[in-house]
């Protein structure tokens, strides 16, 4: 078995924005096709076309449907993977030693070499980060994309993990949450970010931004509709040059 190391320096991990994630599944994809063209840890899949699929996936978005005591129900896109936890229950309860924290960067990997596919570790992870590969039948997780961030002969830019890189609606942050001054740690100050179960003592260093409250009312999303209403009325009642020619047109066939 695998013991943790000391809290490290720099806990490099996530940080999600619930408000702004749209739940289009981009950094999911972006995370199994790095993975799937031999860096990191390729991920297997079976059936993969299939009656019934199954493969494994380092980071999911399941989406549901909240209901705020006051105001309409809002659907909520959620985002999961290993938080990279300081005190990662999956660590200790490995019987091999395959899974392991990096003491210089805080970050969770599993050796696949070692691994001998008990499932131990995904017994213990509270959070159902770990995901075993149906085709090499070794347990597999998201490794932040370590295979990225340390590679110097990437451009800067993309030394970051590739759900990060994808994410179109920029509601995936990455960086050091040892370091009051990142740009991630601002983030979460500014935010009100927030541990995900910290009642599990795993203390997981990725952080999540809660969405943000919406101006609702009796009558309805605030006053946008009144301010937008006179750029919304149809400014000719019935249709003018070639979309009045083509309406007439059709209307005749």
């Amino acid at each position: 078995m695998t013991a943790l190391p000391p809290e490290p320096v720099r806990k490099l991990g996530l940080v999600i924005d619930l408000d702004t994630c749209v739940g289009c599944h981009a950094c999911v994809i972006a995370c199994k096709g790095w993975n799937d063209v031999a860096y990191g840890a390729p991920l297997g899949d079976a059936d993969a076309y299939g009656a019934d699929p199954s493969g494994a996936f380092l980071n999911r978005v399941h989406s549901y449907e909240v209901q705020p005591p006051d105001g309409p129900a809002q659907h909520v896109h959620f985002p999961r993977s290993c938080l990279h936890c300081d005190s990662a229950p999956c660590v200790p309860v490995c019987p091999t030693g395959a899974s392991y924290k990096r003491a210089e960067d805080g970050i969770v990997l599993v050796n696949e070499d070692a691994c001998i596919g008990c499932g131990l570790c995904a017994w213990a992870c509270p959070y159902g980060a770990r995901e075993m590969d149906p085709s090499a039948g070794v347990m597999k997780k998201c490794t932040l994309c370590v295979d990225r961030i340390y590679n110097d002969a990437l451009p800067e830019q993309d030394r970051e993990p590739a759900c990060v890189r994808t994410c179109p609606s920029n509601a995936r942050h990455f960086g050091d949450l040892a370091d009051p001054e990142s740009a991630a740690s601002q983030l979460v100050e500014a935010r009100g970010g927030f541990a995900l179960m910290p009642e599990t003592g795993a203390a997981p260093v990725n952080r999540y931004l809660p969405p943000r409250e919406k101006d609702w009312d009796e009558t309805g999303w605030g006053d946008e509709t009144d301010v937008l209403a006179p750029w919304l009325a149809p400014v000719a009642e019935e249709p003018q040059g070639f979309l009045g020619w083509l309406d007439r047109t059709l209307g005749k066939v």
